[in-house]
């Protein structure tokens, strides 16, 4: 890498050489069929390219005006798990003010744990290891604003998104590297089930 920031060719490498980016045929959890399978968790445990990636995703955030001027002030908050190594990434390298989460269970609102309290005006970007459907994303932010805190942006490693991904249009969102995969709804719609190819099923 030559530059601060690595281009997205680099970052895809990472992932493959780490084993977070496989190339296949998979049926996923939901029942999607897809040619690319993301664990970026897998890429994380290695501490220096955890390191790396969280460092170069924070100078793309300082390069955001109110974001760079508010450094100490920002409130890091992650949409799921897998965005908090992330979060804390970020955090280490900008002196953030604080890190948090929200929590989902099944079908229930997306929330904060108990006397878990935001501040009216509080400037926060949102954190995440993959953009991929936008809607825990979406969610949590509406809970933020819902709360008087002011999303500044969302920060994310990779964005991958589907047909259906909804853009973020008022706000900035900064990802390393944008990964295009192919989404089957079902074995129907499926190419290579009509070719006969058998699918992994990762969590199974």
């Amino acid at each position: 890498m030559t530059d601060l920031i690595p281009s997205s060719h680099e970052v895809i490498a990472i992932l493959r050489e780490t084993g977070a980016l496989r190339t296949g045929h998979f049926q996923l959890t939901s029942g999607i069929h897809t040619d690319h399978y993301l664990q970026i968790p897998l890429a994380m445990r290695d501490a220096g390219v955890a390191k790396m990636l969280s460092v170069s995703l924070s100078r793309m955030l300082r390069t955001h005006t109110e974001i760079r001027a508010n450094l100490t002030k920002l409130s890091l908050v992650s949409a799921t798990i897998g965005g908090l190594p992330v979060a804390f990434g970020i955090s280490e390298a900008v002196h953030a003010r604080e890190v948090y989460w929200a929590e989902k269970d099944g079908n229930q609102p997306i929330r904060f744990r108990p006397y878990l309290e935001q501040e009216r005006g509080e400037k926060i970007v949102i954190v995440d290891d993959v953009y991929r459907s936008g809607v825990r994303i979406g969610e949590l932010r509406r809970l933020c604003e819902k709360n008087g805190a002011e999303v500044l942006a969302v920060a994310t490693l990779i964005y991958q998104p589907s047909p259906e991904t909804p853009p973020l249009r008022d706000i900035p969102h900064y990802y390393l590297a944008k990964i295009n995969a192919r989404f089957d709804l079902d074995a129907e719609s499926c190419d290579q089930c009509q070719r006969s190819i058998p699918f992994e099923t990762p969590w199974m």
